[in-house]
């Protein structure tokens, strides 16, 4: 090869350069001479690079035609501007070395001297760099000898994995084979050191996406399963074997034909959604954002379903090759931990069927799980068994996957396998690592079809932070932090429940098929119960477990919803759900199942208020069972039980009968039913503080409440617009108001009660930020009456991509003499505002609303009054229904976003 030929760029179909652009480049490039020609030359190859991606034509293809493609403009700009250095070569280092170029790639160039460069030499540099710049030409350029890469290697195995996918363009072979020599295993980064270091590259990599491949948006490069996981065992391949692709591992006996072919295509697939991207958005972008999901999802043909989203199927696509790849990585750098770094040990025995060889749990022969199909169960008890054992050897997990079809029906219907699964669910460690072991091999979707079909199936909200499969994988992994006594500073009353059951299988099972029926049309929760029903008679639980865990499956959702969606302090709500539960073994397990579940949707929506509101409604309901059923709880016995708590309290300050008496009298019934005794005596303590008669407005802080919030109090004379004037100041600040309760004290004033979270879901610790909220809250209060008012923040880039239809409900709750208004709509800053200009317009008084935010959903419930503190007539009630939707459809927050309502 000539010293000015350069390597020959690896296009590996004749096809990468036979469009007439791009076959015609270099010799084009020849004859310019100005930046701009080359410029407009190259955009002209990317717009057919790009009508070729639209045409479907193979992405292999247009990866490499692309590296081809810049390799041309590179080679001719070396010739114009450092051709003269006969003895530098230009180098592609990186995914460029590797010839694959997505449109917006990083273009890695090394400059690889003998020497450092004279004054003439790093003028032709900084010439070379400017003029590719010039032509649209980002690269990422560094000017090193062969000692300095040796040098800068050595400290960095980032530096090395790039500078080993070294590919030479043009100048001296010499020099570069003189580098490969100097980064030779022998001499840096042995071959062992290298692939620890990798290895914990990986790790650290996968703990940054939440060690998941299944989050809402993920990355298709640097996300666990993606592209960077393919990498990393052909960086390793290279470096043990020298292998510069993929089927040099068949050779060397590492892959099978069929495990390359599986890796083959996930790389395809993956390479085509990286490729849409990049074309998509003009610009770099791995993250496979929702919007880009979506549009991605109609380019590659998908089409709504009857009960699936054409995105949904996408991303089930997707989802489905990362756990591939990562099945495939974990049993190519376990084979590589084999030869790499294991010395061989004796096989230790553990049974006839398995042993541990090296640390790693092996099947005595390949034909174990022919012989014996229990086996592919029994694996993962002995791992429990013996936490010692760091993984399976890489023949076992092969001859698993091939031995998959085995887990039929006769095998589901086998006792022993019943007995092998419950004893994975009744262990004291490992339940959770192992299932999901299991679910990564592909034997758990086996062993449950039904779980099976959820695998890598998402929900298209941002409710849902994970796949069905992961969700479900989360729910029971917080179940068994709740049983482990160092995580009980977390949730200690779950703890203290969870630890406190008679069986902890019970609610594992209930998470494993909580929501098993998502996806199928009709109630999941429903289909669900039967579907857990059957399949606990079929493992042997008696028929009372059964209908325990198919009954928290039915009612997976109940405490959740009811705690945030009606008022808990209303004892006709705490008897109703006492009824519902029966007795304190269903709610011991409900309320356990509940925490696990709303923590493993999502992380950023779990919060200590909802702790706290799930515990408190718990602890009620717990209360109303002890009393039984036939002597329930009223208003009157919880107003006493809160009165005489909240005295207790006050009394430990020094507060008195008389103080109590004189601050207590302005206040209904419905003021001791809606706040905690530790929220009473606050607020006593403060108005007991207040010169009698004083009229001045009172606001107050309470950073840490016994909800887990910040409260915030504001008690001054009834104004017009207060709920819309405090939730926009406070929404302005980009504050979570989670709960608000008005109460009108009968001598002209109001008592106003708001309980909000920085967006995070903490409280406000923080003392310039507490006095920022008291700022915005006086100045809310001391700005004229009509004075105009309005939250100006944006919505953010997700919620914005969702249209939720606004609904509205309005029911009369009679016995409290109120009607509740149910609101359901997209969320956005200034909801809140708006819904309380429309209720002063109507001229509705607000008494309480609770706030619930489901992903890009708003699902609030507001209770409601005449001036004359009566429930909405029905002429008034439809009126409000109707300003609202004018309101909240057409305002100038909803503007871009879909319209759609429907009234209930």
């Amino acid at each position: 090869m000539a010293a000015d030929e350069g390597e020959r760029s690896p296009t590996r179909s004749p096809a990468a350069l036979n469009w007439p652009l791009l076959s015609r480049l270099p010799a084009q490039l020849e004859g310019l001479t100005e930046p701009s020609g080359w410029r407009d030359l190259l955009n002209q190859a990317h717009e057919e690079l790009k009508a070729r991606f639209f045409a479907e034509e193979p992405v292999e293809e247009l990866v490499h035609a692309r590296a081809a493609l810049i390799d041309a403009v590179l080679r001719a700009a070396w010739q114009r501007h450092c051709a003269s250095h006969a003895d530098w070569a230009l180098v592609a280092v990186g995914g460029y070395g590797r010839g694959e170029l997505h449109p917006a790639s990083d273009i890695d160039i090394l400059l690889l001297v003998p020497r450092a460069p004279d004054l003439a030499g790093s003028a032709a540099v900084e010439r070379l760099v400017t003029f590719l710049w010039d032509i649209g030409l980002e690269v990422g350029h560094s000017v090193r000898t062969v000692a300095e890469c040796a040098e800068e290697s050595v400290g960095n195995v980032s530096v090395m994995t790039t500078l080993v996918e070294s590919r030479l363009l043009a100048g001296s072979a010499a020099l570069v084979e003189a580098m490969r020599q100097g980064l030779a295993p022998e001499r840096i980064w042995p071959v062992k050191q290298f692939f620890e270091a990798k290895v914990h590259e990986q790790t650290e990599r996968h703990l940054k996406a939440n060690d998941t491949a299944y989050n809402l948006e993920p990355n298709v490069k640097t996300g666990p399963g993606g592209l960077r996981d393919i990498q990393t065992i052909a960086w390793v391949a290279k470096r043990h074997f020298g292998a510069d692709t993929l089927d040099g591992l068949v050779t060397h006996g590492f892959l099978t034909e069929a495990e390359l072919r599986r890796l083959k295509l996930a790389q395809t697939f993956l390479w085509r959604v990286r490729f849409g991207l990049h074309t998509l958005n003009g610009r770099r972008e791995d993250r496979l954002l929702f919007d880009h999901q979506m549009r991605l999802a109609k380019m590659f043909g998908y089409e709504d379903g009857s009960y699936t989203l054409a995105v949904e199927q996408f991303m089930q696509r997707y989802y489905r090759t990362v756990m591939d790849v990562s099945l495939l990585n974990e049993l190519l750098l376990e084979l590589f931990r084999e030869a790499i770094l294991t010395e061989s040990e004796p096989p230790r025995p553990l049974n006839a069927r398995f042993q541990v060889r090296n640390g790693s749990l092996e099947a005595v022969s390949e034909e174990v799980f022919a012989r014996n199909p229990s086996a592919l169960l029994e694996m993962f008890v002995i791992l429990q068994q013996n936490p010692d054992i760091h993984g399976v050897r890489a023949s076992t997990m092969r001859a698993v996957a091939k031995n998959l079809w085995l887990i039929d029906e006769e095998f589901r219907q086998n006792p022993r396998n019943h007995r092998l699964f419950m004893d994975i669910l009744r262990a004291p460690v490992g339940v959770t690592h192992e299932l999901r072991r299991m679910n990564t091999y592909g034997v758990l979707g086996r062993y449950i079809p039904a779980f099976g079909r959820v695998v890598g199936r998402m929900q298209y909200d941002l409710f849902h932070a994970y796949t069905v499969d992961a969700h479900t994988l989360f729910v029971v992994s917080n179940l068994r932090r709740f049983m482990i006594p160092r995580y009980d500073h977390e949730l200690p009353d779950a703890s203290r429940v969870m630890q406190q059951l008679p069986k902890s299988e019970i609610v594992y099972l209930a998470a494993l098929f909580h929501d098993i029926a998502k996806g199928r049309g009709g109630d999941h929760s429903t289909l669900g119960a039967v579907d857990a029903e059957s399949f606990c008679l079929e493992q042997g639980l008696s028929p009372y477990d059964a209908r325990l865990v198919a009954w928290l499956v039915r009612n997976h959702l109940e405490l959740s919803i009811t705690s945030q969606k009606q008022d808990i302090g209303d004892p006709q709500v705490i008897n109703a759900f006492a009824r519902k539960v029966g007795d304190e073994t269903h709610l011991d397990y409900l309320y356990v199942l509940t925490c696990a579940d709303v923590r493993g949707t999502n992380p950023k929506l779990w919060n200590s208020w909802k702790a706290s509101l799930f515990r408190e409604f718990y602890e009620r309901v717990k209360r109303a069972l002890r009393r039984g059923l036939e002597s329930p709880i009223d208003a009157e016995h919880l107003v006493r039980e809160t009165q005489e708590a909240a005295r207790r309290l006050l009394a430990e300050h020094g507060i008195g009968e008389e103080v109590l008496v004189r601050s207590w009298s302005r206040f209904t019934q419905g003021y001791f039913l809606q706040h905690s005794p530790e929220e009473i005596a606050w607020h006593t303590r403060l108005l007991a503080e207040r010169e009698p008669g004083a009229d001045e407005p009172l606001v107050a802080l309470e950073p840490r409440s016994v909800r887990g919030t910040t409260a915030a109090l504001i008690y001054a004379p009834q104004r017009r617009q207060g709920f819309a004037r405090t939730t926009a100041a406070l929404d302005q600040l980009g504050l979570n108001i989670v709960d608000a309760r008005i109460t009108p004290t009968g001598d002209g004033f109001t008592l106003d009660l708001y309980h909000v979270l920085e967006d995070d879901g903490a409280p406000i610790t923080d003392p310039d930020r507490q006095e920022e909220i008291q700022r915005a809250l006086w100045r809310s209060l001391q700005g004229p009456a009509d004075a105009p008012f309005a939250v100006s923040r944006r919505a953010p880039r997700q919620a914005r991509m969702f249209n939720t239809p606004t609904q509205i409900a309005l029911a009369v709750d009679e016995r409290n003499r109120r009607s509740v208004l149910e609101l359901t709509a997209s969320d956005r800053p200034g909801l809140l505002c708006e819904v309380g200009k429309v209720m002063m317009a109507a001229r509705v008084e607000l008494h309480a609303a609770k706030i619930m935010t489901v992903g890009e959903r708003a699902e609030d419930v507001f209770y409601v009054t005449d001036f004359d503190n009566r429930p909405l007539a029905a002429e008034a009630a439809d009126a409000l229904k109707e300003q609202l939707l004018r309101a909240l459809d057409q305002g100038p927050q909803a503007q871009g976003q879909p319209s759609g309502r429907r009234l209930a």
